[in-house]
């Protein structure tokens, strides 16, 4: 048949392991999506908005840690895709595009639905390969396997991330009356297999050395999938090196007693003397973002004489300008390596116990003082996220929207006994485009509980991320509704500007309510402290439909609680 290496292409994904496909409707793609729906080891599902799709295969490829293919027809609604395509790649997420194109004759030439698709996403994708338009040579046969697997590989290859495949297909597009679509059987499968990244006892000895010779060495996780060895290999590192390890809400490492999620809080009031006493010699990173902005802050201004950023490979971000060597490893593996007890003595050992105290000291603080604080504050958004973060399931997946939601949830942090709880946010563009529909792929592809806590311009921004006909009992959603941007509100410099309201807060009079009736699902609201604890009973039962709870504040009190909140940590140093 023509179209038969087109179709081998579903086969070729089958045989590495993919299973999953979302595929947007159209007709020149038409080929493709057959092959993918009619494959028997492939689950693949439709959605109209190819926005919204691009962000549910991310969180497919993310909850399943294999590659979720995304297909779309030609000209603008391949564009929709740059979003997702943008955060898969600063997320390292292995996503396979594959764009049906126009042939090539046809580009610039004013035909409907033909733009210039070659490398669209420009920088945001690991590689973009083009597909001959004709497929009956045997070279462009072969080229098309080979590049299928060589696509597969590289989006697995660290760092992960998206691969873009455009595929020129010619008309006719649909199989003729009686053909029937199959898939070669002996077709050629390129596997790639790679070590894992370690260093060798040459490298491992002088840093050992220069490691022991350091009395304050700070750690910080940037965000992490949950990890158990690496949480096992940190938390022995730790044991033996007397380090303080900081990771906020996004890092996964809330299950580990010795880690210090609150930094946000005290970094932003204590005082100068403080910072100075809290400056590392030596700082040590692995893993991606962090939230903190008073950590960031903290640590360019007080930087570190030495700063070393752990990864497998590829280019490394010097996040606090402070970065002095790249270590090319596996962090687990990095870890375990150099946890080997240091030749000194206990006067050396308590010295660099000394500054990890110091940090658990802070913490203990700011511990004290936030509950100083919930334990009087009235109702308001941060007391119901907090009441929502505490009430959660032992196991769970829980999702974070930008912009309020993942802030809120870093100040309030997870208690260690949440270590069921896998966190995930879309930090790595930090957008509200997706942050619903990243949650309904994780929801497509697992049964796991999965809870979201969103804004009310996020969720609604979003709202084609439940324009499908698949049911998703396992995903609840928190709408924290104040009708509009609350951020600009709380940042430095928006909130005091006349055009405020209009252009950056840009309120909004829209319920959830009328949304959940739309779709089917069960509706809770709350706008009292007693309300909402009340709503648990039934919001954290998985045995129905999906369920919207509706928290409404508004914005002049979301403001007065967030600054009374920050007022409260800066008067304990004061005091």
């Amino acid at each position: 048949m023509r179209l038969q290496p087109i179709y081998d292409i579903a086969e070729i994904c089958a045989r590495h392991g993919i299973s999953q496909a979302i595929v947007c409707p159209g007709s020149r793609c038409a080929p493709l999506t057959l092959a993918f729906a009619r494959h028997e080891k492939i689950s693949c599902r439709t959605l109209s908005d190819e926005r919204s799709a691009g962000f549910v295969a991310l969180g497919i490829a993310q909850q399943t840690k294999t590659p979720a293919v995304l297909v779309s027809t030609s000209g603008s609604a391949a564009y929709n895709f740059s979003p997702a395509v943008a955060e898969a790649f600063f997320q390292q997420i292995p996503v396979l595009i594959f764009t049906a194109d126009r042939p090539k004759e046809w580009i610039d030439q004013l035909d409907g639905q033909t733009i210039r698709q070659e490398n669209l996403f420009g920088n945001h994708v690991k590689k973009s390969y083009t597909l001959p338009a004709d497929y009956t040579h045997a070279d462009a046969i072969w080229y098309i396997h080979r590049t299928v697997n060589e696509a597969i590989a590289l989006a697995q290859e660290f760092p992960q991330g998206p691969v873009h495949i455009n595929i020129p297909l010619r008309e006719p597009l649909y199989p003729a009356a009686g053909e029937k679509i199959s898939f070669t059987k002996n077709i050629r499968i390129t596997q790639a297999a790679g070590g894992k990244i370690v260093l060798s006892e040459k490298e491992l000895k002088p840093l050992l050395t220069e490691l022991t010779g350091y009395q304050k060495v700070m750690l910080v996780a940037g965000q992490n999938d949950y990890h158990e060895g690496l949480l096992k290999a940190v938390e022995k590192f730790i044991k033996i090196h007397k380090v303080a390890l900081l990771g906020d809400v996004i890092s996964n490492f809330h299950s580990l007693s010795t880690n210090i999620p609150l930094a946000e809080i005290f970094l932003g009031q204590c005082s100068e003397s403080v910072a100075q006493s809290l400056q590392p010699d030596l700082l040590i990173t692995f893993g991606k973002s962090v939230i903190s902005k008073n950590l960031k802050v903290f640590l360019r201004k007080n930087p570190s004489l030495h700063h070393w950023h752990i990864q497998p490979g590829g280019l490394s971000s010097d996040t606090f300008q402070a970065l002095t060597r790249i270590i090319y490893a596996e962090p687990k593996l990095f870890f375990e390596s150099l946890s080997t007890p240091p030749h000194l003595d206990k006067f050396e050992l308590q010295k660099k116990d000394n500054y990890a105290n110091l940090w658990k000291a802070e913490m203990h603080r700011a511990q004290l003082a936030s509950l100083a604080f919930f334990s009087k504050s009235g109702f308001n958004e941060l007391t119901g996220i907090r009441e929502i973060i505490n009430a959660l399931p032992e196991r769970c997946n829980l999702h974070l929207a930008n912009s309020m939601a993942v802030r809120y949830a870093n100040l309030i942090g997870l208690a260690e006994k949440g270590n069921g709880v896998r966190v995930f946010s879309n930090r790595g563009t930090s957008g509200i485009d997706g942050c619903t529909s990243t949650a309904v792929g994780h929801a497509l592809s697992s049964d796991v509980p999965n809870i979201l806590i969103t804004g009310d311009l996020a969720f609604f921004y979003d709202r084609n991320a439940f324009w499908h006909n698949y049911p998703i009992p396992n995903l609840h959603v928190v709408v924290v509704n104040n009708h509009g941007g609350v951020i600009f509100n709380l940042i430095d410099g928006p909130g005091d500007l006349p055009e405020a309201n209009e252009f950056f807060i840009t309120r909004q009079r829209l319920s959830a309510r009328h949304l959940a009736h739309e779709f089917g699902f069960q509706f809770q609201e709350a706008d009292n402290l007693k309300q909402l604890k009340s709503s648990f009973k039934d919001f954290f039962k998985f045995d129905g439909p999906t369920r919207i709870l509706e928290i409404t504040t508004d914005q002049a009190s979301s403001k007065e609680s967030f600054n009374q909140f920050k007022n409260h940590i800066k008067s304990s140093y004061e005091s």
